[in-house]
């Protein structure tokens, strides 16, 4: 999933590009009436503390100068407000995530309006596929306020074995959309975000009276490297979510990890924030084989393809080969489940099936040529006749396996081997079948002669 949020830090790098004001003055702004934490390092985002079900005012402010998108005047705009994950390895199991949380919590959702206190909202949606947001109508002009309740605690996303105590953090995000000319909200304005976490009621006060403790304890010189502790949350500035329709779609639009609603169909294209690599390069054809690191997204999408892993082309839509090879096995197995999941991982790393049996196998040189070894070496050598061994590799304990690999090793049409034999005590052939297969011992070694078949058609290939 590279459609991962641009995080405000990346924002303020483009401070040094020509869209210098556009980043200053954006259309609007995001106020939550909720405190930051004071324990924060100056450089890093803003963490907020939320109690669970309890209603945060989010102020929706018009902050266009004079002129800016005079197209919107008069008319609503449709705003999105969303928790999701902040984590990226949890943006990649959205889905399985989302459908944990449904099981255990049967009827709930993850985000709610309170529409009683809520103030210029209109015409408010909620889709029974999209637990984690809602949307709504509003007029930049007038005073517009929308109370959300995030239902979900971050510690319920946390795994079990590490004791669950420390939570993961949400994001908040509000994506604007104005209206085209057919009358769909579906070219994007604006997009914001913060960073939050989210403990049981009256959690959050507890935990923001912990960390302005353990503040007030620094030294004057330590309390410097922290940010204040301020009264609101301003959100940020960030990309927009991946599947909320925009202007700027992909050619070949593909839905987004299915946390998200289903009911719209075109998706935002990345920006270069994105940390993952959305572009889509030269590659080496994906058609068979190990799937490369420069893989296009198109290349990778036929390679899952064609190793039976249709299921994921959806979850993994926007992976390129280096993106996908990058996950460890416990990400796999996270994602896909444990038997896809390792299937997965072993068809990315080409894991060979290990042979059930093996053997090694030289065909006998010729008396003459051994003979003619013996003199070019004056004598010196009885051993003068080189032996070169194939090693067959039997998936199948079977007399017809053995036969198979024999004619492939050593170029031998298969047609033409009549009976393969195994030399016994007193030079007596013994027909080999499948049960003598099943009990040749690992790594033996055999030399091979052939004799022509009593018939005159074909031969018989005798193992010594």
């Amino acid at each position: 999933f590279s459609d991962v949020l641009a995080l405000p830090i990346f924002k303020q790098e483009d401070s040094s590009l020509p869209q210098e004001n556009e980043t200053k003055h954006p259309p609007f702004q995001y106020v939550m009436c909720a405190a930051t934490s004071p324990a924060v390092k100056l450089y890093d985002e803003t963490l907020t503390y939320l109690n669970q079900g309890q209603s945060y005012e989010i102020r929706m402010l018009d902050n266009r100068k004079a002129g800016d998108i005079p197209e919107i005047n008069g008319k609503l705009v449709k705003s999105i407000i969303r928790v999701v994950f902040h984590d990226r390895r949890l943006q990649y199991t959205e889905h399985q995530q989302l459908e944990g949380w449904k099981w255990n919590r049967p009827g709930d959702r993850l985000l709610d309006l309170d529409i009683p206190m809520s103030v210029g909202v209109i015409d408010i949606k909620t889709n029974p596929s999209q637990l984690n947001a809602v949307e709504f109508l509003w007029d930049p002009t007038k005073c517009t306020s929308a109370f959300i309740q995030v239902h979900c605690i971050s510690t319920e996303f946390t795994p079990r074995k590490h004791g669950g105590e420390k939570g993961v953090p949400f994001r908040i995000q509000v994506d604007t959309f104005k209206q085209t000319e057919n009358g769909e909200y579906t070219d994007h304005l604006h997009s914001a975000s913060c960073q939050i976490k989210v403990f049981k009621p009256k959690g959050a006060d507890r935990k923001q009276k912990t960390d302005r403790e353990k503040m007030e304890k620094r030294t004057a010189h330590e309390k410097e490297k922290y940010q204040p502790s301020y009264d609101t949350t301003v959100l940020t500035e960030c990309s927009p979510w991946p599947d909320t329709p925009t202007t700027f779609v992909n050619n070949s639009p593909t839905p987004a990890p299915t946390f998200t609603s289903a009911q719209h169909n075109t998706y935002s294209v990345p920006d270069s924030n994105s940390s993952s690599p959305n572009h889509q390069g030269d590659g080496t054809s994906q058609g068979s084989g190990d799937l490369h690191p420069s893989a296009t997204i198109q290349e990778t999408q036929q390679w899952l393809l064609k190793h039976r892993f249709s299921t994921y082309t959806r979850l993994f839509s926007n992976f390129s080969g280096a993106d996908l090879l990058k996950l460890t096995r416990e990400d796999l197995v996270q994602i896909c489940g444990p038997a896809d999941g390792i299937r997965l991982y072993n068809a990315l790393k080409s894991r060979s099936v290990r042979p059930r049996l093996t053997i090694y196998v030289c065909q006998e040189p010729l008396r003459s040529i051994q003979l003619e070894r013996q003199d070019a070496g004056n004598g010196d050598s009885s051993n003068g006749a080189i032996y070169v061994y194939h090693a067959i590799y039997l998936e199948e304990m079977a007399a017809s396996e053995i036969t198979r690999k024999l004619a492939l090793a050593f170029n031998i049409p298969l047609h033409q081997i009549n009976q393969v034999y195994r030399q016994g005590p007193t030079g007596i052939h013994i027909l080999v079948s499948d049960q003598m297969v099943q009990n040749f011992q690992d790594e033996s070694c055999f030399l091979f002669t052939t004799i022509k078949a009593e018939n005159g058609e074909g031969f018989h290939i005798i193992l010594k």
